[in-house]
């Protein structure tokens, strides 16, 4: 069950222990906030993408000197049912600023893998219209850095539920405000859909945001009450992000929320699935191998994963002694040196292409999108929307024969960021670094339909 934390030297006090609660119901408080996209990513060449039938995607792995990922190869390695594929599903994703080639973006990857279009894909933009920014800075919290977002986002739900429509819902900005407006629009639109939120922040930055972390709690108890899913990232910055305290990311802190946390393959990097990777740095899918807790000191970056300063212990989460609502309760391949590929085109300028391109991303944000495939797979051989799941996933994780056939428990490794004094260690059942593990989807959808008593 809960796990004991990885010290170092450095003592440390946890802050509001004694009220976890303080920051969530207080109604005062002012400025607005920045989400954070959670994902980490590295171009893999300035190369063109192009639709070619004789083209491919894995040898841009090698130009990268990574491990990378394909749609088909994450597939095997998790076992998604052949019979599945989300038909007469929702997704709904959540990104702030969009990218503006999206559209053309989602049609090459699919190209380029081999998979069919969607049924369809709405894009729905705020007020005033989808933002037109501009991309002379290559931030990767501005609009350059959440159109990667974006594109991994959509084409990523859309690559495992390939028979779910899409839906790109975007803010105007990544302000928390901007992201409640979104999100509070395109809810009542979809009854029973699922959302993705690959983006967060950590809980210690909005203590004086209440007012938009409380908008933000009235649009998932909305989803709730219409039937929605709804995920988002738990972080890739460690236990701390990066701070001495332990802290969870919002809005995968949130109990009504489902946070994803992350993993890379054990051994890393290529061992996520039981198949050989090539010179070329591409691999063969072949089943599942092995995973442990994602870290990857040479991208700075680690899975989140802690006990929240805003949230006490959801019912779900008894019995796992717990002071509060922690993270993540699942987890999904993350790593970067073992991340997937996506089609990008917003701004080849800004990178010294000329056309569109293939980046290798990683990250938490890669899990949220999948997970949210998932959930419209399961929803489709449910034949209705299962809505929230958090309660079913841990009914399913506190027994012991569903368990072990729905989730790959992970065992290995922990969330210390590098300079950081302290992270959770991964262990058997659930845990502060993994949750309850990555899924096995042909084995864990039926079980979401029909879980244990």
């Amino acid at each position: 069950m809960k796990k004991n934390l990885l010290f170092t030297a450095i003592a440390f006090s946890v802050i509001l222990a004694a009220s976890p609660l303080a920051f969530a119901v207080s109604t005062s408080g002012g400025g607005d906030f920045n989400y954070i996209p959670m994902d980490i990513y590295t171009l893999a060449s300035t190369q063109t993408v192009t639709s070619s039938p004789n083209f491919n995607p894995l040898t841009f792995c090698a130009s990268a000197g990574l491990v990378c990922y394909s749609p088909q190869f994450i597939r095997s390695a998790y076992d998604f049912p052949s019979n599945l594929d989300g038909a007469g599903q929702t997704i709904v994703i959540v990104d702030a600023y969009g990218s503006p080639t999206i559209v053309s973006d989602l049609n090459l990857f699919d190209t380029s893998f081999n998979i069919p279009p969607p049924p369809s894909f709405t894009i729905i933009c705020p007020p005033g219209g989808c933002p037109t920014p501009s991309y002379s800075s290559k931030n990767p919290l501005g609009p350059f850095g959440w159109s990667i977002e974006t594109s991994l986002d959509v084409e990523y739900a859309h690559a495992m539920a390939p028979g779910a429509n899409i839906v790109l819902d975007v803010a105007a900005s990544p302000a928390g405000n901007a992201i409640n407006v979104a999100e509070s629009t395109v809810i009542p639109m979809f009854p029973g859909a699922i959302m993705s939120q690959s983006f967060g922040i950590p809980e210690y930055l909005i203590h004086n945001n209440n007012a938009q972390v409380l908008q933000a709690e009235q649009n998932y108890r909305t989803a709730a009450a219409d039937g929605w899913t709804v995920f988002a990232s738990a972080g890739d910055s460690g236990a701390t992000n990066g701070i001495a305290t332990p802290n969870a990311n919002f809005p995968a802190s949130d109990p009504l929320v489902t946070a994803v946390g992350g993993t890379m393959g054990d051994p890393y990097p290529a061992g996520l699935a039981a198949g050989s990777c090539s010179a070329s740095g591409g691999c063969t899918p072949s089943g599942y191998g092995g995973e442990q807790v994602w870290n990857e000191p040479s991208f700075g970056a680690a899975s989140g994963g802690a006990e929240s300063l805003l949230f006490s212990t959801p019912s779900f989460q008894s019995g796992l002694g717990l002071t509060s609502r922690a993270t993540p309760d699942v987890s999904y391949n993350a790593a970067v040196n073992g991340g997937v590929l996506v089609v990008w085109s917003a701004c080849p300028a800004c990178i010294g292409a000329t056309g569109p391109v293939f980046f290798i991303v990683g990250g938490t944000s890669a899990g949220s999108p999948q997970w949210a495939a998932i959930a419209a797979l399961a929803d489709q051989a449910a034949g209705h929307p299962l809505g929230y799941l958090n309660k079913v996933i841990y009914a399913i994780g506190k027994d012991t024969n569903t368990y072990a056939a729905s989730f790959h428990d992970i065992t290995v490794g922990n969330n210390q960021l590098v300079g950081t004094p302290f992270g959770y260690k991964a262990g058997p059942g659930w845990d502060d670094a993994s949750g309850w593990g990555t899924p096995n989807v042909a084995n864990l959808i039926p079980n979401l339909v029909s879980p244990p008593s």
